[in-house]
Parts: structure tokens; sequence; C-alpha cells
């Protein structure tokens, strides 16, 4: 008998080690994975840099550049140590936790107790692994018939089109709603660097922001810009260009459906359509204004204001960020700029510190990798965070930065001029537009004083959403969630499809 249990323990220990190696192999395969997924843009921008010093070595003084050097140094320095400590505290936390079940194993696994043996263990350990490291991605990849705009699948109409950009009409996934002709029509601008398909997250499964307007019979129309790759006109953009563009998109939709339009911007859209508003261009088409989670004062969001004041004067230049196209325009590359925000955050993003957070997320979700299930919502969101960068014209992405290396003046005039024309907060309470501000409380990438600063000079209506910065396109965009878009809330907060709704119905 006892010859027995030596020959099944042998047997398990054997198997444990099958189950180890096959663990390892898929652990370092991670590693290595999660490690190039953060560092492909690094390699991008160094281009860049050595583009951009070639030329200033030719003009600026050798002990300059030394000291410039020097400070870069010390920054990267600094960002390495910051995310080396989250990395370890993470991976810490991580190895304390299976060190205790490894120990409950061995000691089931000697003494012939019931629970998890050593085998059962690592082979927990191996499909844990191998769901992060091979099905997680696969997953993601899948999810792309699901994720997003699909302008062709018949649920959207071309309405209008100029050089730069597309104007669609989303229509109601629920057949048994239609568009009321007259209703008050809404023209959305989705995101610069996170693209537009964070608002049409899942719509089959009841989660995207744009749907949710159209899905109450509300004229809903998003504007999307054309590939920049191929359209020069787009690669050469200005802010003016684009007013002059959203000028015309509301002239054929307030045509179409007889009354005034609300302009509803979405992060950077949101600093985008406010330009477009004080620069007087959109009088008598626009009579309301929606901005969610928008940097409308960058100056004020402090972690990337502290960020780029650590940042060596010498290379706070958004040529580091650019890229030459093949006809020789230049842009600023999208992968570039989101590492930026990651490096901002390096704390929460640094790739070992990722890696293991996912590790945690599916033993925790799923009992060690035993029956683990991949949802939609985690694939659309890394998909989003993998492939949904996109470049940007240079004078648009000039526009952003100046909004966050200077601040509003004391009277409320931008730091920015359109068409020559100072714009001022004050001109969207002379013209009667009316203004609901929208704003995640979690927002760790516009904060919530750069969000709420035209209050310090005008009255606008505020919402506040739990969460994060997407939140209010992913979580709160199901209908029946606890802050859903078209309902009231929390402080007696109106949803940004209420507000619309309630405007309709005032006239």
């Amino acid at each position: 008998m006892c010859m027995e249990k030596v020959l099944e323990m042998n047997q398990k220990v054997m198997g444990a080690t099958i189950e180890h190696m096959r663990a390892v192999e898929a652990y370092w395969t991670g590693v290595f994975a999660y490690m190039n997924e953060f560092m492909t843009p690094y390699w991008i921008a160094m281009d860049s840099f050595h583009s951009m010093e070639r030329e200033k070595l030719l003009r600026r003084p050798l002990w300059e550049t030394i000291w410039d050097y020097m400070e870069l140094y010390q920054f990267n320095l600094q960002i390495a140590e910051r995310g080396f400590i989250s990395s370890f505290r993470t991976m810490n936390e991580y190895h304390l936790q299976q060190m205790a079940k490894a120990f409950s194993a061995w000691f089931n696994t000697i003494f012939g107790q019931e629970g998890e043996d050593i085998e059962q263990f690592m082979a927990g350990q191996a499909r844990l692994l191998a769901k992060v490291v091979y099905a997680f991605p696969q997953a993601i990849r899948d999810i792309e018939s699901e994720y997003g705009f699909h302008f062709e699948d018949g649920g959207y109409v071309k309405a209008a089109e100029t050089e730069r950009f597309y104007l669609y009409q989303v229509l109601p996934l629920d057949k048994k709603v239609e568009v009321r002709e007259h209703g008050k029509p809404i023209l959305i601008v989705p995101p610069a660097v996170l693209g537009p398909n964070i608002l049409a997250f899942l719509p089959r499964e009841n989660k995207s922001y744009v749907h949710c307007y159209a899905n109450q019979g509300i004229p809903t129309y998003i504007r999307i810009t054309k590939d920049i790759d191929t359209t020069p006109a787009v690669q050469l953009m200005t802010g003016e260009d684009d007013i002059l563009d959203t000028r015309f998109f509301c002239e054929q939709v307030k045509a179409r459906h007889g009354r005034s339009v609300t302009l509803n911007g979405f992060c950077q859209g949101g600093f985008m359509t406010l330009l477009a508003l004080l620069s007087g261009e959109l009088d008598g088409l626009v009579d309301a204004h929606i901005t969610c989670v928008a940097p409308i004062d960058g100056s004020r969001s402090k972690s990337l204001v502290a960020y780029l004041d650590h940042t060596p004067a010498g290379f706070r230049d958004l040529g580091y960020a650019g890229k030459s196209l093949p006809n020789g325009n230049r842009v600023v590359d999208g992968k570039v700029m989101s590492w930026v925000f990651k490096l901002r955050s390096i704390e929460k993003e640094a790739p070992m510190l990722t890696f293991y957070r996912d590790l945690m997320m599916f033993d925790s979700a799923n009992g060690n990798g035993h029956g683990a299930r991949i949802g939609k919502t985690a694939a659309a969101l890394n998909h989003w965070l993998l492939y949904d960068r996109c470049d940007l014209p240079l004078a648009i992405t000039k526009l952003s930065y100046d909004s966050y290396t200077i601040p509003v003046t004391e009277d409320g005039t931008l730091p920015v001029k359109m068409f020559g024309r100072k714009l001022n907060f004050k001109r969207l309470k002379d013209q009667g537009i009316k203004w609901l501000i929208c704003y995640a409380e979690k927002d760790d990438l516009v904060d919530k004083e750069s969000a709420l600063a035209p209050l310090d000079y005008i009255d606008a209506e505020v919402c506040a959403f739990p969460k994060g910065h997407v939140s209010i396109a992913t979580s709160w965009s199901d209908p029946t969630s606890q802050c859903a878009l078209h309902t009231r809330f929390g402080d007696n907060c109106r949803g940004p499809v209420r507000y619309q709704l309630d405007l309709e119905a005032s006239v």
C-alpha cells in the first residue's frame, strides 16, 4: 500500500513537472509579447528623435545639447524607477499568493490530503498562462467583427462628405424605434487619438454611446475622419478646416430636420467643438453643446502638466512624435502619443505590471484558470487599446498642445485663435447656447478641473459619472446600467441622452 502511494506521488510530481514546463514556456512568451507591445512605439519615436537631433545639433551650442541629454537621462531614470517599483510590487503580490497555494498543494500531495495536489496546481497555472498569452490575444482579434463602427452593415447612412470627413447617420438598432425626422438632431464629434470606434463599443451588446441616442429616435449623426494615410487634406488639416467642415455638416443636418443642432464632442472632440462654437462660424446652426470627458483647459490636468514640466525643456517639441509619410507630409504618430500617456502613468502601464494584472484578473475571476471565460467587454477594451490609435495632423495636435501648456486667461480667453479671432467662453452666453459638461470621477486622462474649467467664466450644467475616462461610452452606455445615459442618476444628474431628449421636448 505504501509503495502504491509512493508511485502515485511520483506520477503526480512528473505530471507537475510537465505542466510546469508548459507554464514556463507560456510565461516567457507572455513577458516578451507584453514587452514588445509596450516598446514598439519607442522604436517609432527613436526614428523621429534621431531626425530631430540631427537638425538641432547643427544649430545649438554643444554644451546646451550635453546638458539636455543629462536631464533626459535623469528623466528616463525616474520613469524607469517608478515603473520598476510598481511592477515589482504587483509581481510580489501575485507570487506570494501562488506560493501559498503551491505549498498547500505540496502538502496535500505528500500527505495524501484532500484538495488540490501539485499536479492539479501546476496544470491550473499552465491553463491560466495559456489563457492570458494565447487565448486572450485571439479573443481580442476575434471581437473586431462586433466592436466599433461597421458602416457597411446597413445600420448607417452616409449623409454628407467633405475632403476630410464623412458624416453618417446612426440608425436605431431596435427595429421598433423610428427616427423622429422633426426631432432635435445631434452631431457627435469623436476623440482624435482614441478613435471613433470607442463610441460604438459593442452595439449588439447594448453598449454603444451613439446608439443610446439613435435608439431613442433622436436623429443622430457621427463625424468620421477619412484615412489620414491616404488623404492629404486630412494630413494638412488646420483648426479652421475642421470648423468649416463642421459648419457644412451642421447646415446639412439643420436643413434636413428643420431644427438647430446639438453639438456633442467626446474627449478631444469636445475641445474642437468648443473652438468651433467660439469662432462664430456656427452661429444660427447650433443652440446646445455637450462635452464628455473633454480637456477644455488642459493646463489644469495636473498629472500630464507635471509630466510635461519634468520633461527637459529641450525635448518639449511635437516634432519628436512626428513621422513623415511617403508624400513628404508630416503627421503626429498616434502610437507615440498614446505611449506618452503610458509613460505619464507608468505606475499603471508598465509592461510587466499589465501582464501580471491580466494574470490576476483571470486568476481571481476564474479560479486559477479553471473554466476561464473571456468576456466580450474585456476583449473589446483591449482591442481598442491595441489597435485604435489614430495618427493626427500636426496643426490639430498643436491646438491641444497649446491648451495643455498655456492656461486660459482670467477673463476666459483661450490660448488659441481661430480665423485670427480671439476665443472667449462668454460668447456662448451671449449666443444663448446651453452646455452640458460630463466628466468621470476617476478619470486619469482628463482631470475634473480641466473638464469643468468653463464654470469659472459661464454657467453650464454638470453631470458626474463614476469610473474612468471611457466609462460613459462603455459601462454607462448600457441602458440597464446604474448611470444609463437616458436617465437621471446620482445627485440629480441628467445623462447626455436625457439632456437631449429634454431639449427636444422643451420647444
